[in-house]
């Protein structure tokens, strides 16, 4: 070797929510001589550690005070390339992959961090998503995310439910879900929508990993069986009460409360919000199920992951080297071992010691699973990722699955180069 959570979502997440923050608490005013380094990045939720580490950091390295500013995701992922370009803020910045990284990469905002001693503390199989066409590590991922839905393992073993590995058999879990009054997939379609489960949902109709490369070239086209089969398992989903009422009107608040509350199995997010599940109903026994809508004999992956988070070192700053020190220190088993357990996520660095219940259940996603990266951040042109993801909505609110591939295929071919 996939969240916001884009949203926690690392968007991720996945797509965190929340205004704008601001640690003064961990920006050291004992040394008026210190240097200040900007830190900005997208994940609100992680804000109690990062002023812990600071705090830490700055003991360490007196010298050098760290002031972090959090912002909404959506909001980061508009306006992240505009604050980078003075260099008086980021000097340490967080970038998703695909669209966002291939922007700020064009840009020209990108430190060559190759051959940084730090780079090797990281799992080498993790890095390439932060890397140029060229070879250049430009970003590092911090964040190893399953972008897939999480369920709860308890409620599975009182209806005596396997875990299913066909689509026959996927089909017979949500119908027994169903005949207990419980919704099988709570879906956050207000604020997250399919950005997660599009993954899986297409990772065994279109196994092809450069599908979304051959799409940008004009190789292939949403058209396609491949995709057109994709918004016609959603419309199955929807229309056969796999989702719940108002899916495309649910924002994940209301949708983690229903696995909370049990009257869901599933939501259609990621590992991200496993700790946060817990914490609304600490009896919670979770687990990672993705969708299966190929038969047993077809199915090649097994999940969806996703290297995110991706540490950076802005190139009009003028304090790059207290800005790798800050990252060098991010990269610390003990530091990073801290942050892993205290936020619910898995990490690429090496040596981390996962002690969360969350954590331990589902690391074992890592070495013996096989799982794609997640083919939403594959695609690099981000009116084509918005085309991808609004043909999914489209079909969610009763379009037909090839109508909506036809009108996003429209919208592809007037932006791909």
């Amino acid at each position: 070797m996939s969240a916001c959570a884009a949203n926690s979502s690392q968007e991720e997440q996945e797509e965190e929510t929340g205004g704008e923050s601001s640690s003064e608490e961990a920006s050291s005013s004992a040394n008026e001589d210190a240097t200040e380094i900007s830190f900005i990045h997208w994940r609100g939720e992680d804000e109690e550690v990062f002023n812990d580490i600071i705090d830490q950091f700055e003991e360490e390295n007196p010298d050098i005070d760290v002031q972090m500013n959090i912002y909404p995701s959506e909001q980061y992922q508009s306006n992240a390339q505009q604050m980078l370009r003075d260099g008086s803020t980021g000097d340490v910045f967080t970038s998703f992959p695909g669209a966002q990284f291939e922007t700020i990469n064009n840009a020209g905002f990108f430190t060559d961090l190759t051959g940084e001693d730090f780079v090797g503390n990281f799992a080498e199989t993790s890095l390439d998503v932060g890397q140029s066409d060229d070879g250049k590590q430009l970003a590092i991922p911090y964040q190893l995310v399953f972008n897939m839905p999480v369920y709860n393992k308890g409620m599975f073993e009182e209806l005596d439910l396997e875990v299913p590995g066909s689509w026959t058999e996927y089909q017979e879990m949500a119908e027994t879900l169903i005949e207990n009054d419980i919704t099988p997939i709570a879906f956050p379609g207000a604020d997250i929508g399919p950005n997660q489960t599009m993954n899986s949902m297409m990772m065994n109709n279109a196994k092809d990993e450069e599908i979304f490369a051959k799409l940008e070239s004009g190789d292939e086209t949403l058209a396609n069986d491949w995709w057109v089969n994709t918004l016609a398992d959603f419309a199955y989903f929807n229309e056969n009460g796999y989702f719940q009422d108002d899916a495309l009107g649910t924002n994940q608040d209301s949708a983690m409360q229903m696995v909370a509350n049990e009257e869901a199995a599933m939501i259609a997010t990621g590992s991200y919000h496993m700790a946060s599940l817990k914490e609304i109903n600490p009896d919670l026994e979770l687990g990672l199920l993705p969708p299966i809508t190929a038969a047993e004999d077809e199915v090649e992956f097994e999940g969806i992951h996703t290297a995110t988070f991706m540490l950076a070192v802005n190139s009009n700053s003028e304090k790059k080297e207290e800005a790798k020190t800050f990252i060098n220190f991010l990269s610390q088993p003990e530091v990073a071992s801290q942050y892993a357990n205290e936020t619910g996520q898995h990490l690429t660095v090496n040596g981390v010691e996962y002690e969360s219940e969350s954590l331990q259940g589902t690391s074992h996603w890592i070495d013996e699973k096989d799982t794609r990266f997640q083919p939403r951040y594959l695609i690099k042109d981000a009116a084509v990722a918005d085309a991808v993801l609004s043909s999914i909505e489209n079909v969610l609110g009763g379009t037909s699955p090839e109508e909506a591939a036809e009108e996003a295929q429209v919208i592809v071919d007037e932006n791909i180069d």
